[in-house]
């Protein structure tokens, strides 16, 4: 009873969206106990059970639950294993707006280990990628350098250049960080953006 008590205090203090993992009270010397207690919670209704032993504690409005977008959960699960995360293939041309087809699998290069979780319908994969992804300064340019390799050298459109664009010249970020991005990207991709 103290370690479903502890937990739940735990869980009540950090506050909605949050992930948790019996892991993350291997502190209570307990995992059996630790199980039974997220279980429990995931059942009362209190964690939603996000994928086998990854449960979520949800952000809640007058008219119930908020679920949370697949990118999200993607986000709060690489924090949780203090990882850097970016958006390949059909997840960034989607976050970028430069395609409206509809994926299955949500797809991340990651620093970590390489994993794929089910998500209610829906994979998420983690890729492990090399260090040179992740030597971008902005969140902004690593996806659009993804963006443009999954479309292909010879099939980038003008208009697509034109949306990518558009998108960087709105970015709010700092700027000498944008001009350092620009200058590691790979030279095609430089030369396309010209920026």
């Amino acid at each position: 009873m103290i370690i479903a008590k502890e937990i739940r205090n735990v869980i009540d203090n950090n506050g909605p969206n949050k992930l948790y993992m019996v892991s993350d009270f291997a502190y209570l010397n307990n995992d059996g106990a630790a199980t039974r207690t997220l279980a429990r919670l995931a059942d009362e209704g209190v964690l939603m059970r996000i994928s086998q032993g990854l449960y979520l504690y949800p952000s809640r409005n007058r008219f119930g639950v908020l679920r949370p977008s697949i990118e999200e959960i993607a986000y709060a699960i690489a924090e949780k294993d203090k990882a850097r995360i970016i958006p390949s293939g059909l997840t960034a041309l989607n976050k970028l707006g430069l395609s409206t087809q509809v994926t299955m699998n949500a797809v991340y290069l990651t620093d970590a280990t390489a994993r794929e979780l089910v998500v209610e319908n829906c994979k998420i994969i983690f890729k492990r990628s090399t260090p040179r992804n992740f030597a971008y300064k902005t969140d902004l340019f690593p996806v659009v350098v993804t963006a443009m390799k999954e479309l292909g050298k010879d099939k980038v459109t003008d208009d697509q250049v034109r949306i990518i664009k558009e998108i960087i010249e709105k970015y709010d970020g700092n700027a000498d960080d944008l001009k350092y991005d620009y200058s590691i990207a790979p030279q095609w991709i430089k030369q396309r953006l010209a920026l």
